[in-house]
């Protein structure tokens, strides 16, 4: 088997892979809620934000107690990125965007599904919850559920708006 590339090799891969994205969603969460400042919104997005960044660093001790190392590429990569979507033109050159506003709520919502689904991963497939049983993977996973349902009625009424979309009850 080649070098690093063992059921460890991989799970330090994935876990690097994982950091980066949440990492990337923490500074996207960040940035809508500096856009939405004032607003419902806005505190529904703090509340993510700060949710998403305790859910990076328990993660990040994840990684630690396992001696798992952090990939700095991965992690600045992934910050690279986040800075990159800014430049997108999303109708409007100097202020900010519905279309924006919308885009941003899109990734969140499927960031935090993603979540979800990793805590699934390595509590279970990854045997982390039996290595770690004073880590509560049921409510990290609670908790990735009530950030969707949060940020979800804002994404509906924000993709309606923009996309030019009639709720269900609408006529026509």
């Amino acid at each position: 088997m080649a070098a690093g590339r063992g059921s460890d090799g991989f799970l330090r891969i994935y876990m690097n892979d994982e950091l980066a994205q949440g990492a990337g969603w923490r500074e996207l969460a960040r940035r809508s809620r500096k856009a939405n400042k004032g607003s419902e919104l806005g505190r529904a997005l703090g509340t993510v934000a700060h949710a998403i960044s305790e859910d990076v660093a328990t993660f990040e001790s994840i990684m630690d107690r396992l001696g798992l190392k952090k990939s700095r590429v991965k992690s600045f990569s992934a910050l690279l990125a986040e800075r990159a979507g800014r430049l997108k033109l999303n109708g409007r050159l100097f202020s900010y965007s519905p279309l924006s506003r919308f885009l941003e709520l899109e990734v969140l919502v499927m960031g935090i599904d993603r979540k979800k689904q990793m805590w699934e991963t390595v509590g279970d497939l990854a045997g982390l919850r039996s290595r770690f049983p004073d880590i509560d993977f049921d409510n990290l996973i609670q908790r990735a559920e009530d950030q969707k349902r949060a940020l979800e009625p804002f994404r509906v009424e924000v993709g309606r708006q923009v996309l030019g979309g009639r709720g269900e009850d609408d006529e026509g």
